[in-house]
């Protein structure tokens, strides 16, 4: 046989629908109200307590953390800029005398090499010039040898052609000095 649980009177399954009215809503019912409102008050005072005291100082913390960490870096940011500033400055002082000194080593190097190069073109003209010198020395005197020469074989032409002309040789000191007079002038 079956068991039975409960009270054989009134008793229904949980799944049964109640034919009769139904309760209204708690929170609606009038016995409940101030009851109700009561430990809504306590709940609201207790969340808005915990919220006062534990959640807000927490996130009052990240925020003033946050802040600080911000005003932080950038301070920082500024402080490397600044050095960044100051070593550009330096870089560009030391670039600017680097330039300077290779202005003056460059000017000084173009001095020294103008000199070298007059001081051997002076010494280079002074050989010339005494070359210059040796080659019309050199001229003249194979000149003066021509010149002699010259006279030797006009004197000889003179008496080859006299000769063949005439048919007699001519006086030497005559023809000789024909060419001289002829030479002169």
């Amino acid at each position: 046989m079956a068991e039975s649980h409960g009270n054989a009177q009134g008793t229904t399954a949980h799944t049964e629908a109640d034919g009769g009215h139904k309760a209204p809503f708690p929170p609606f019912q009038k016995e409940t109200f101030a009851s109700q409102l009561v430990s809504l008050t306590i709940t609201f005072v207790a969340l808005y307590m915990i919220s006062a005291r534990v959640a807000l100082p927490r996130v009052r913390q990240t925020i003033d953390d946050r802040q600080n960490t911000i005003e932080g870096d950038l301070a920082r940011a500024q402080k490397l800029k600044d050095e960044s500033d100051g070593a550009l400055k330096a870089y560009e002082t030391e670039l600017a005398a680097a330039r300077t000194r290779a202005q003056a080593i460059s000017n000084d190097t173009r001095e020294k090499l103008n000199a070298a190069a007059d001081a051997e073109r002076k010494a280079l003209e002074e050989r010339l010039s005494v070359k210059l010198a040796d080659a019309e020395k050199t001229i003249a005197s194979t000149r003066a040898a021509a010149m002699s020469n010259v006279r030797g074989i006009a004197s000889d032409a003179a008496t080859a052609i006299v000769q063949q002309l005439t048919g007699a040789t001519p006086d030497p000191k005559l023809v000789d000095g024909a060419v001289e007079a002829s030479m002169k002038g």
